[in-house]
């Protein structure tokens, strides 16, 4: 208790609580628009809950990794060679995550780009994905960004308390903006294929932070955030000319 208060009292653990919970949020980002996609594939009735499990999932994980920090830190220590680079736990899980990213990405933009064919869709079988699959693919992808999300964490702040408020404020951020998000995807078909391209960016990352090659964070949300002020401005040109459209029919 007295530590608590002693942190209370200190500027500088609110100032890396802040730093902390802005890094958080960003790197959920990552994990809801997985979800959301996700999400978006099962029937309406079931959405919001699978969103709330996948999210609740993603703060018992973290929560749960947060309580074996000792055993995290030792996951960035190398466990075999190869090319000239050695290999952690943590980056064979980036890369694995990475591939899986890849592969449902790319699987979702073929049915996008090619609807005709739902043979055979990202989930499996069917257009229309299971709610027990959609869970284990969400709980999957939990692992890897609750990995490097509380390493990331670990490495910015020596405090236990500090890192589990962000942890927790950052999750209940993406569960008030899961609901909100996927409808937006939903709504608008341009901004699906937008997010699957971000998604098919975030697993090529993760397979090259995994390689051993660091590709800076902060180029890769600026091209997101660049992509997305495009697609707004292409949003309200459609809807200006739709509108004109219309008002000139009548």
């Amino acid at each position: 208790m007295d530590s608590i208060l002693a942190l209370m009292q200190d500027p500088a653990a609110w100032i890396a609580l802040i730093t902390l919970i802005v890094m958080e949020v960003v790197l959920g980002i990552d994990n809801l628009i997985f979800i959301s996609i996700l999400t978006n594939k099962l029937p309406p009735e079931h959405r919001v809950q699978a969103r709330r499990i996948g999210i609740g999932l993603a703060l018992i994980m973290r929560l749960g990794l947060l309580g074996t920090i000792a055993w995290i830190v030792q996951l960035t220590t190398p466990v075999f060679e190869a090319f000239g680079h050695g290999f952690s736990w943590k980056d064979m899980i980036l890369i694995a995550g990475g591939l899986f990213l890849v592969w449902k990405a790319t699987k979702e933009i073929h049915h996008n780009v090619d609807p005709v064919d739902h043979k055979e869709d990202m989930v499996g079988g069917t257009v229309t994905s299971s709610f027990s699959a959609a869970i284990g693919q969400i709980l999957l992808l939990d692992l890897v960004f609750s990995v490097d999300s509380i390493i990331t964490a670990v490495g910015m702040t020596p405090h236990l308390p500090i890192m589990v408020v962000a942890v927790v404020v950052a999750v209940a951020v993406m569960l008030l903006a899961a609901n909100p998000l996927a409808n937006f995807i939903e709504k608008n078909p341009t901004i699906v294929m937008l997010a699957l391209a971000f998604l098919l960016m975030i697993g090529t990352t993760l397979i090259a932070e995994g390689m051993g090659f660091h590709v800076p964070k902060g180029y890769v949300y600026a091209a997101m955030t660049f992509s997305a002020l495009v697609e707004i401005l292409n949003m309200v040109s459609r809807r200006a000319r739709q509108k004109k459209q219309g008002t000139t029919t009548h």
